[in-house]
């Protein structure tokens, strides 16, 4: 029996954001069902057992901000009554990506719908419903990978009853399912786990102002791919017959097909922007992942040297899908963001690393992360 969000959270699941003149571009109810009809079924679970685990994923949640704290010395994570932890099931994990997507999209749906002017009312929900179901297709597969996510755009979503600052999303029966493939200390696993995502939501705390800039990156890269369909269209068909060449073996994992659409230097100085600032916020919780000792999770080193070599295992349908959608590249994200963060502290210090949270000027540029060096001159460090 898999976990549900009634089961778990004793909440409602999280809705969709409700209909919209540009939403009706894409149909986000359907995604919803979409995705919950294609997710792949999780660990079979008893109700005592689906209990015991939620228990104690809250639980590992709750111990693991002190470590936070102390690893990162923001004091934000002294406070995080403004954002909540919800462990959840794939498909509520799925549903609640159908929020967040909204919110970031909508603007730059808006802006197509001013190019484009008023759609048919047929045709438009022929393309919702098309687009919708490939999205739902999408967040299918993804809800089976996603360990965790912080979400802080759930807040801003039409009816939304998130807190004001978002929610972190604990994906319950995939922490369980690789815990039980690595064969480790479930306590342990859940424990690191919950260090990564938690250090995602001090990040926002300590930086209030990161919500929007991320959301005003977002809108601005998506309002550029989106504010010429014809060309995106073009684009497309090309990127997807770049994908026989890119499942060939011992090529090296690019940004994704969908990424590769990015073409002119304004899409592409987005893209870097955005990369940039992903890289520095999965690397900075990667480092903080990587920060305990045995004193703190007993089982780390054997969870690291088991976690890290999973990748190798993957089957050419899952690397095909993950080149499709950039995963790879999102993995260089984390190795990448990482060693910057790492040759940040050692140069400055923990306290001179943590002005990067002081406003979007202090972000490093994608070059920067590449080489620690410029960002450390550029703010006399």
């Amino acid at each position: 029996m898999e976990s549900s969000a009634s089961e778990t959270s004793h909440q409602p699941a999280p809705k969709p954001a409700g209909p919209a003149p540009a939403q009706g571009l894409i149909n986000w109810e359907l995604a919803a069902s979409t995705a919950a009809r294609l997710t792949p079924a999780g660990p079979v679970l008893g109700a005592s057992e689906i209990g015991a685990a939620v228990e104690n994923l809250r639980l590992m949640a709750d111990i693991s901000v002190p470590h936070v704290h102390d690893i990162t010395g923001l004091d934000a994570a002294r406070d995080l009554r403004d954002s909540e932890v919800l462990v959840v099931d794939r498909a509520s994990w799925a549903r609640a990506n159908t929020q967040s997507f909204a919110v970031m999209l909508k603007p730059a749906m808006e802006k197509m719908l001013e190019g484009r002017g008023a759609l048919n009312p047929g045709a438009a929900s022929v393309s919702g419903a098309i687009t919708g179901s490939q999205l739902g297709a999408i967040l299918a597969f993804l809800s089976s990978k996603v360990l965790g996510q912080y979400d802080p755009f759930s807040a801003l979503a039409e009816n939304s009853t998130a807190p004001a600052a978002g929610r972190l999303l604990l994906v319950a029966p995939n922490i369980i399912s690789v815990e039980r493939e690595l064969n480790v200390t479930p306590a342990d696993f859940r424990l690191w786990v919950c260090l990564h995502e938690q250090t995602h939501r001090v990040q926002f705390a300590a930086a209030p102002w990161l919500r929007h800039h991320m959301l005003d990156e977002i809108e601005n890269l998506s309002g550029l791919l989106l504010g010429n369909v014809d060309s995106l269209m073009e684009r497309a068909s090309a990127a997807a017959k770049s994908l026989k060449d890119r499942a060939a073996p011992g090529t090296a994992p690019g940004r994704g097909a969908v990424l590769d659409l990015l073409q002119n230097p304004e899409e592409k100085a987005a893209l870097s922007r955005l990369t940039a600032l992903m890289s520095l916020l999965e690397g900075h919780a990667n480092v903080v992942m990587d920060a305990v000792d045995a004193s703190i999770v007993p089982s780390v080193k054997t969870i690291r040297q088991r976690f890290n070599a999973r990748g190798k295992d993957r089957g050419m349908i899952e690397k095909f899908i993950r080149s499709l959608l950039g995963l790879d590249a999102k993995m260089r994200q984390y190795s990448d963001g990482a060693k910057f963060v790492r040759e940040a502290v050692a140069a400055a210090g923990m306290e001179g690393f943590n002005t990067v949270w002081a406003s979007a000027e202090h972000l490093p540029t994608e070059p920067e992360i590449h080489d620690s060096r410029l960002w450390l001159d550029r703010m006399g460090l």
